[in-house]
This record gives structure tokens, C-alpha cells and sequence, in this order.
């Protein structure tokens, strides 16, 4: 069964058919003030399995200069899901409707995280960020 999701407001919504992947919560200053939380709450999609189904129009994107991006409502400001050069990368798990019945896998960026935030003993942590992206910095060093 897919899933949907929809922003704060209800004008922009999706649908997603096919599995979620690499749940985290990333705990950098970055996502805090992107999310307006201790961390965000992420999930990778592949893009061929995401629909906008309405209000498309309605988004308003920041991109970074490493070509990762955010995409937002413009009437309520909800984060929806975000972008690597310009295709779904993921989606935020708050603005999905129902169980995606995915857990999070780990807590990234906690080395920076805000220091009144006491993340539970036992989750999978990473001072910086997932594993995935430290190999590809560590390649790019090396060529």
C-alpha cells in the first residue's frame, strides 16, 4: 500500500510507492533550524517512487552549495522533503500520514548537537555524518 504525506496545512501532498530506506535523525545546527527541533527525521526514497499529487506549486526550495536541498510549503512552511541536484532525495517522516513502519537507524551529527538535548543510551550514533557520506569525503581526499 503506498503512503502519503502532506504538509501542516493540507495543500501539498504525495505519495510514495515504494520502500523508505536509511531512517535517521540528524542532530547538526543546521537541521535544527531547518526543522525547528533538536533533530529532523529523515528517510531516503528512491525518486521514481514519489509523486507530488497536489499543490506542487506551492513548494519553495533552498538548495545548499553542495547541491543539497529542502523543499518547503509556502503557505505553511512545512519541510517536506529534500533534494540532491534538484531530483527526491528523501522525505521528512513528520508529514507522512499514517505508519511508514520504518525505525531510526542512527543519529547523525550528534558531535554538534544542542547541549540541552540528551539523546537515549544504546542508539546508533555518529559524531559526524552517516558512514556513507565520511567514505565518499575520504575518497574525494584521496584523489
Amino acid at each position: 500500500m503506498p503512503l502519503t504525506g502532506e504538509c501542516f496545512c493540507g495543500e501539498v501532498r504525495y505519495r510514495i510507492t515504494g520502500p523508505l530506506h536509511d531512517a535517521r535523525s540528524c542532530h547538526c545546527s543546521r537541521c535544527r533550524k531547518a526543522f525547528s527541533s533538536q533533530a529532523s527525521a529523515y528517510a531516503l526514497v528512491n525518486p521514481e517512487d514519489f509523486t507530488w499529487l497536489s499543490g506542487e506549486d506551492l513548494l519553495t526550495s533552498f538548495v545548499c552549495k553542495k547541491c543539497f536541498g529542502l523543499q518547503f510549503c509556502k503557505i505553511c512552511g512545512s519541510t517536506l522533503c529534500g533534494t540532491y541536484k534538484g531530483e527526491i532525495h528523501g522525505i521528512t517522516l513528520g508529514c507522512l500520514n499514517g505508519d511508514p513502519k520504518v525505525n531510526l537507524g542512527m543519529h547523525i551529527h550528534v558531535g554538534s548537537k544542542a547541549g540541552w538535548e540528551t539523546i537515549p543510551a544504546g542508539v546508533v550514533q555518529f559524531q559526524n555524518g552517516p558512514p556513507e557520506m565520511n567514505e565518499q569525503r575520504t575518497q574525494k581526499d584521496q584523489i
